[in-house]
């Protein structure tokens, strides 16, 4: 997530048609084009009008300038606005299951709910230049935006290890981890990218197809975490956090295993009640459907910004990109002074009109919009 700095005049979201091809351009480029109200209500609105569109086949997305997209807009999160949790996350839910065919043309930084609108993708085409992350529990927040079921569905335990430690993973290894489905070099995306819209045809195996004749094998680096696989499956099988912390410590001290002192500095600086909410949520994730996932993922949010158990992400917001002292004062300070009956408090439900409502039937697929949900009615102002 990343702060954003507002420009009325200033379109946050470019969409064009091209006979049968739909092309998204998140346009805050100075801000790393994050993810405010505005830009989801504005996606929301063209995914659904494209989706009942017959002439609509194909959906293309990519982001402006250096980044494809930072995330949420974290000072929107500080000042107390609320209305884009519902909208993202009802998003998220349509966005996985979206009936038309999408490519996500990555370039550059893809983090947190940015990476949303990259790996449920039909096609998400990723770069050297791509640098994907999940940070948010460093800062007293948790793993969102449905990545608490893709993440928990990854092999062993790399779900774990990505969501507590906010690492970051490149364009290869995003494609071997199944995160990204190919890597395209960066000088070659924009002709790729004329190349679909020039397909003119949502056809998937024909999409595959021109995506392919750009893209390379991959060949990740000896020193990628994800030739760590039995370390991390060893760390980050533990119960606990405490318990990760602790077979990180005995780990580093094996030859080879250096690079766990790194992973030890940032568990250790993180947030703890964040740290606590987001290992669950991940272990959750693993028997839980998308829309389990996304409807608990929302009370999360809610409740951590509701400050129901802490007020750490306030703090970690504020250390990061308010004051940017980088010196959080977290509370509780410690893993020990995390209850487990305090954490359970952030996972109960709400009353039934309160949840964020997913529909179950396919006929009203496009149901459920906040404008028809309780939260409309409580005051909740939306300043995009």
């Amino acid at each position: 997530m990343a702060p954003e700095l507002l420009k009325p005049d200033e379109p946050v979201v470019l969409s064009e048609d091209i006979d049968h091809v739909r092309l998204i351009t998140l346009n805050r480029p100075r801000q790393l084009n994050v993810i405010s109200s505005k830009v989801v209500s504005l996606l929301a609105e063209c995914l659904e009008k494209w989706e009942n569109d017959e002439t609509a086949e194909l959906v293309l997305i990519k982001g402006a300038g250096r980044a494809f997209s930072a995330g949420g807009d974290l000072k929107m999160f500080f000042d107390g606005r609320k209305t884009m949790v519902y909208r993202m996350y009802w998003l998220c839910y349509h966005i996985h299951t979206y009936k038309k065919t999408q490519v996500s043309l990555v370039h550059g930084i893809s983090m947190g709910g940015g990476a949303s609108l990259m790996v449920p993708m039909k096609f998400a085409v990723v770069t050297e230049k791509t640098i994907f992350s999940t940070p948010e529990a460093s800062i007293g927040f948790h793993t969102d935006c449905g990545f608490s079921y893709m993440l928990s569905h990854l092999p062993g335990h790399l779900g774990e290890f990505l969501a507590i430690t906010g690492a970051r993973l490149n364009g290869k290894e995003l494609v071997a981890a199944g995160l990204a489905t190919h890597f395209v070099p960066s000088e070659k995306l924009p002709e790729l990218e004329k190349r679909l819209i020039s397909l003119n045809s949502g056809y998937r195996n024909a999409v595959k197809s021109v995506i392919e004749e750009f893209s390379l094998d991959v060949q990740i680096d000896e020193e990628s975490a994800l030739n760590k696989k039995s370390t991390i499956d060893e760390c980050f099988s533990k119960d606990t956090v405490e318990e990760i912390i602790q077979s990180c410590e005995d780990e580093v001290r094996k030859e080879g295993n250096g690079w766990l002192g790194a992973v030890l500095k940032e568990l250790k600086r993180s947030s703890p009640t964040g740290l606590k909410i987001t290992l669950r949520s991940i272990r959750e994730g693993r028997k839980q459907t998308l829309a389990d996932c996304l409807k608990k993922e929302f009370r999360l949010t809610m409740n951590i910004l509701r400050t129901t158990i802490s007020s750490d992400v306030y703090e970690g917001i504020r250390a990061l990109t308010i004051d940017k002292d980088n010196s959080p004062k977290w509370d509780p300070p410690s893993l020990d002074k995390v209850m487990d009956n305090k954490v359970e408090l952030v996972f109960q439900p709400f009353q039934k009109d309160l949840e964020l409502q997913i529909p179950e039937d396919e006929e009203c697929r496009w149901s459920g919009k906040y404008e028809n949900s309780a939260y409309a009615t409580l005051n909740m102002t939306d300043e995009s």
